[in-house]
């Protein structure tokens, strides 16, 4: 797949579709690579890419009592919730369930992408991702990943750097 085409492909899943239309939308550069196999850890996505732990963009979702929270994180780290919980100004952050992800992403656990959500979300972005001119985030579904930089991940999402660990 190349990042020139904005089209769905025939065999294109359909939420990887809908990221593609929405990355060209808000002017995204990156390439999106759908792996052979789904790679459901960040481990697993630098050895699929070629990469570092750190340069892989994790999106997780967070429920801060009831509101979804998105936080970009480098797979390099584990999201401390007090922490994240106080830089994003919220009372406490729990993990998500399975439903509440797709029903504020339309999208599934291990798949989420920064963009091409229902409705907007408000997302925060880890600093360290900025130690790589290339990170790597999901695309809509679990296979499926973009390359982009932490500037432009900031850009396309509206996220507030912070530290998240």
């Amino acid at each position: 797949m190349t990042d020139d085409e904005s089209t769905a492909r025939p065999t294109e899943h359909a939420s990887v579709a809908r990221f593609r239309s929405e990355l060209t939308r808000l002017g995204g550069n990156g390439r999106i690579v759908v792996l052979p196999d789904t790679v459901h850890t960040a481990s697993l996505a630098a050895q699929a890419l070629g990469c570092e732990v750190g340069a892989i963009a994790n999106s997780l979702l967070f429920d801060a009592e009831g509101e979804p929270v998105l936080v970009l994180t480098s797979g390099a780290h584990r999201v401390d919730t007090e922490l994240t919980a106080t830089a994003t100004g919220v009372t406490s952050l729990r993990r998500a369930t399975p439903e509440f992800v797709r029903r504020h992403t339309g999208q599934v656990i291990g798949g989420v992408s920064p963009i091409a959500h229902p409705a907007p979300v408000r997302t925060f972005l880890d600093r360290w991702l900025r130690r790589h001119d290339e990170v790597w985030a999901a695309a809509g579904h679990p296979a499926a990943v973009f390359s982009t930089s932490a500037e432009e991940l900031g850009r396309l999402t509206g996220a507030v750097e912070i530290d998240v660990a």
